[in-house]
């Protein structure tokens, strides 16, 4: 298996990624999948070890850093734009199409944690993408609305509101609008704000277990008002026929949101279950993440077989 690093366009934007060719590559045109990384995270992390794991199991596979985050380019850094997001899936299928490794009529998206709603969004509406798995999927929005576990006060986030409304305010009169800060100082603040999730979610951002320089410790404010009317899960129903699979971890608090885009689904979609993990396991711990690319690599080998 090889990495190369790889640019391509994405509405004017320009995204960095790498490119995870399997072994021998070069002869005939193989299936292909583009790999989204977790909301703040950098395709370094947990999109780079899924894509590199399945282009081992024989599959053309991008990881990319999202528009505004990680090397890719775009102002304000850190703005998570759900509409831009969507659009970076559809921009890297555009690239994988122009690859001469790659049989553009197999192609498949994969998302971890947010760019799981994003891809399939994205999948909904472009019809060029063939199947669409996800891992720990969630929706920005969504957790920012309602929290990770969906239980959080109205208030919360009527409060980030009234932040992101001054922010823009600020930046008009030409001052400093400030950033969101995504990560308490501590673990143990992370936990007393977001329990056991939030605990792993810093371990994994901001402790040795998963830090990398480029992951995003902060997001603009105006991703607060872009997430407020958006809903990646409405493109859910435009998917039928093509196929759907979602992992989810056991003990992921996560999980509801996964759940309420499977009841969206119009053609084939499975729930698979990988048992014992959280939300986070799945970002780097190889004993999950084995059974789920064990999945994974079935289910794209079985849709993105040869027309």
């Amino acid at each position: 298996m090889s990495r190369t690093s790889v640019t391509f366009d994405s509405a004017g934007i320009t995204v960095a990624a790498h490119l995870y060719l399997p072994e021998g590559a070069g002869g005939a045109r193989l299936p292909a999948l583009v790999v989204g990384h977790p909301g703040t995270g950098v395709k370094e992390q947990t999109s780079g070890l899924y894509a590199g794991q399945l282009a081992e199991r024989g599959f053309v596979a991008l990881a990319f850093d999202a528009a505004y985050q990680g090397e890719s380019g775009g102002s304000p850094r850190g703005l998570e734009d759900p509409a831009q997001r969507v659009e970076d899936f559809k921009a890297a299928v555009s690239y994988l199409t122009t690859r001469e490794e790659v049989d553009a009529r197999r192609i498949g998206l994969l998302g971890v944690c947010a760019s799981g709603g994003y891809a399939l969004s994205a999948t909904g509406g472009d019809h060029r993408v063939r199947a669409v798995a996800t891992v720990s999927t969630a929706e920005p929005a969504r957790q920012f609305r309602y929290g990770a576990d969906g239980t959080q006060s109205p208030e919360v986030f009527q409060s980030l509101l009234d932040a992101a409304a001054q922010a823009r305010s600020a930046a008009a009169r030409g001052e400093d609008p400030g950033v969101m800060t995504m990560f308490p100082p501590t673990a143990e603040e992370a936990g007393a704000l977001g329990g056991a999730h939030g605990v792993e979610g810093w371990e994994y951002y901001c402790g040795a277990r998963g830090y990398h320089e480029r992951s995003a410790k902060f997001l603009a404010w105006e991703s607060v008002d872009r997430m407020a009317s958006s809903d990646v899960f409405h493109a859910v129903p435009l998917i039928g026929p093509r196929p759907m699979l979602q992992l989810l971890g056991e003990r992921a608090v996560t999980a509801w949101m996964g759940l309420e885009a499977h009841r969206r689904a119009t053609g084939p979609a499975e729930v698979h279950w990988i048992a014992g993990a959280s939300h986070v396991d799945l970002y780097d711990k190889q004993e999950y993440i084995g059974p789920a690319v064990d999945k994974l690599a079935e289910y794209f080998g079985k849709n993105l077989s040869a027309a």
